[in-house]
């Protein structure tokens, strides 16, 4: 009998589990992410006509569309349920339009998690399709496309072409690049700390610190700055007596951690498991669309991962509270339940991201999982638990010593009830976990023993790089971006070469990234502004909430831009025509070399171009100053004809070349490859890395070469084919056909374009 349903949702594996907790009412089929967007040879918006889009169906989603309508003729009942978001929202009404204009047949479904339970409670349940979160959705791709495509062009125009702007990216490059010139402008300070060990009546010995010298307290804003005073300070402490002056104990109270939301997952992943925050939500999107666990067949283990809400479901609860009595007892069970809240601002649309059962724990599921996934499902799992366990207990004392006019402070403290820390704690983005260190049991006015006084020089040090995730945490306190999005920002902005990773995988901006950013800042000061993105974030929300009009949003928000926009196209520097002289002649003709922008970076050039076209590579000094690049003799031989390796400069960047050139050829390059998180497709083993040929040319291999060689032109991406179920798609992006995804396997054939914005 034929299904009188149809369920569409928009991935193959979130299909495949709903299949399993529906009947044989339902026919559940999927559209592959987005099935139109706005087209990629113009601007697409009618900026005359409110800002009307012109939407049309994506290259390669026809059959998708014509299936989805086949599909949905004779049923009584259509359920859109596409992932619970604004993007899922589109993709809905952009479904709804597709196969059909009777919409009272169409019902929107929000699934927070995958079970049984869930699923058919939404079925049974469903809503309208909600207009404003669909505008908000509408009004942030508008809102992106304009700035892209408006300010695009002028920095094909004055610097290179295929470079691109974009309203969020370009902020969040203009953030790494502020922090780069805190790094260079800061001048470290000395300073200096005196530690005296001491030992009392009982042991242990222990370790105090100064704090105080002739009454003024000794911290950051105070501290010993030359080794001339802490000799001074050191002196005056001989023969002098050391004794307990006050002691202060008291009980602290260590409470758990919120349940995760997507920024603080990212954050996590990258701290305890290595993972940078696109692999994370790859994994986070496979176990919540449906794991295959054996018999039991999909199923789905986490809520939905892309959320701001610390909020957890009563029945969540009394499951985990269930969980920790029978399994830890009663001890590390609170009293009531705890609740926390969530950040100001926060759209509290879904669940904080949890296991959707506690009939699933870890070590269950191990052998169905992946290593990386389950790596990730244990960590939500623990955080999960841990939040709705006691706090833990620790006894903390603090010794007040005096010698003389000094005042050293010892403290420690010892655990007294391990609470939730007995399965988690946060880690720490400095890598500095809690001290405990544990101090003899003496009263006040105990005489100590000096042991030894130990004077420390430091230096204050500058603010780190940003990593992905803490990026990612910077964007989320300034209120840039949303869950949905912050992956794809961090991957943007490195796909286009503004920021790289460097060698303890942090972001440095490029020289590209500082040009771009410096010319957008001047030319487009409230788009680059960090307070004005997150007031459109803002004003998007109200947009969802219904009170404010997309429209006369998108109005106030154009006619400065526009003005912007004609002011920059007639005064933006232009960097491809700008030549700035040096004092270093050309070793062919003798003319001043200049310095002009190419489409690697700053480079010396003659200015006697065309008729002379010598070029030189150089760096800069602390100052500025141009140092022309030599060649360098390494202590590394050539290991085809045995002669030394010379570091060198050519057209595609630093390489190291043989001495013997040219009766010997060797070249190799000096990048070292970028692992892409991405699992090999053919030995399932080692992950996939982003290398450069000898010529320049961006590739893909496995990490174990030459044990595994696979290797591809195009970027592997951590989503399953559609088609034939192969573990990565290929992604590519051309002119003709903007950014397309296909199948590394010819004989499937599988292709289709990626409504931009796609992770």
């Amino acid at each position: 009998m034929a299904a009188k349903n149809l369920v569409i949702v928009e991935s193959p594996a979130k299909a495949k589990t709903l299949e399993k907790y529906l009947g044989r009412d339902f026919q559940v089929k999927a559209s592959v992410g987005h099935i139109v967007d706005l087209p990629k040879s113009k601007l697409g918006v009618d900026i005359k006509k409110d800002f009307a889009p012109d939407f049309h169906v994506i290259q390669g989603k026809k059959k998708v569309v014509d299936d989805l309508r086949r599909a949905a003729k004779g049923k009584e009942n259509i359920y859109l349920a596409s992932d619970p978001d604004r993007e899922g929202e589109a993709i809905a009404w952009h479904i709804a339009d597709q196969i059909g204009k009777d919409h009272h047949r169409m019902h929107r479904v929000l699934i927070n998690e995958i079970t049984r339970k869930a699923v058919q409670e939404a079925i049974a349940h469903p809503h309208k399709l909600d207009r404003d979160k669909f505008d908000a959705q509408i009004a942030r791709r508008i809102l992106d496309r304009l700035v892209g495509y408006k300010i695009s062009p002028i920095l094909w125009k004055k610097v290179r072409r295929g470079l691109s702007a974009g309203r969020v990216q370009s902020v969040a490059v203009r953030v790494v690049c502020e922090r780069e010139k805190e790094i260079r402008a800061f001048v470290p300070q000395e300073y200096w700390s005196l530690t005296a060990t001491l030992e009392g009546r009982l042991p242990p010995s222990f370790q105090a610190r100064l704090a105080q010298w002739q009454g003024e307290k000794i911290d950051k804003d105070n501290r010993i700055e030359n080794d001339a005073r802490v000799q001074e300070i050191t002196a005056s402490l001989e023969g002098r007596p050391w004794t307990i002056r006050q002691i202060e104990k008291k009980e602290r109270r260590r409470f758990p951690t919120p349940p995760f939301v997507t920024s603080k997952l990212q954050q996590e992943a990258a701290r305890k498991l290595g993972f940078q925050p696109q692999r994370t939500m790859q994994i986070a999107q496979h176990l919540y669309e449906g794991a295959e666990l054996g018999s039991e067949g999909a199923v789905g283990l986490i809520t939905y991962m892309r959320t701001d809400s610390t909020r957890v479901s009563a029945d969540a609860v009394q499951q985990v509270r269930h969980l920790i009595q029978s399994q830890y007892g009663a001890a590390y069970l609170p009293e009531r339940p705890v609740v926390y809240r969530s950040k100001k601002g926060a759209q509290d649309a879904h669940e904080a991201i949890r296991p959707t059962s506690m009939e699933y724990p870890p070590e269950r599921v191990r052998h169905f999982l992946r290593r990386d996934h389950f790596a990730l499902y244990s960590l939500i799992w623990d955080r999960f638990v841990a939040s709705q366990m006691a706090p833990a207990v620790y006894d903390q004392t603090g010794f007040d010593i005096q010698a003389g006019e000094a005042l050293f402070r010892a403290t420690g403290q010892q655990l007294k009830f391990d609470g939730f820390i007995r399965i988690y704690t946060e880690g720490q983005d400095d890598g500095d976990e809690d001290q405990e260190a544990t101090l003899p049991d003496l009263q006040e006015g105990d005489s100590l023993k000096l042991l030894a006084l130990e004077p420390r020089q430091h230096f204050t040090q500058p603010p780190p790089r940003f990593s992905q995730a803490t990026l990612i945490k910077e964007l989320e306190e300034d209120g840039i971006g949303r869950p949905s999005t912050y992956a794809s920002i961090v991957s943007n902005i490195l796909n286009r070469e503004y920021v790289t990773l460097d060698e303890r995988r942090t972001l440095a901006p490029t020289e590209l990234g500082f040009l771009v950013t410096d010319l957008l800042v001047d030319a487009f000061p409230d788009i680059l502004n960090v307070k004005f993105t997150a007031g459109m974030e803002d004003i998007l929300d109200k947009v969802e909430e219904g009170e404010q009009d997309w429209v006369k949003a998108m109005k106030r928000f154009y006619a400065p831009f526009a003005r912007d926009l004609k002011k920059a196209e007639a005064e933006m520097r232009d960097v491809k025509r700008q030549e700035i002289p040096t004092d270093i002649a050309c070793e062919k003709c003798g003319a001043m070399m200049v310095v002009k922008w190419g489409r690697n970076g700053e480079f010396l050039a003659c200015p006697q171009y065309p008729e002379c076209k010598s070029t030189k590579n150089f760096t800069r000094g602390e100052n500025g100053a141009v140092q022309v690049m030599v060649e360098q003799e390494i202590n590394e031989n050539c290991e085809q004809c045995g002669r030394p390796m010379m570091l060198r400069w050519g057209k595609y960047g630093r390489f190291l070349g043989c001495s013997g050139y040219p009766e010997c050829k060797n070249i190799r390059s000096m990048d070292k490859p970028v692992d892409l998180g991405v699992l090999c497709p053919a030995c399932k083993e080692g992950n996939m890395h982003e290398k450069k040929s000898r010529r320049g040319k961006v590739f893909y291999s496995c990490a174990r070469y030459p044990e595994c060689k696979f290797a591809v032109w195009d970027r592997p991406v951590a989503e399953p084919c559609p088609q034939c179920g192969e573990p990565i798609l290929l992604e590519k992006m051309t002119k003709r056909a903007g950014r397309t995804r296909h199948c590394h396997k010819k004989e499937c054939g599988y292709k289709a374009q990626v409504a931009e914005g796609a992770v």
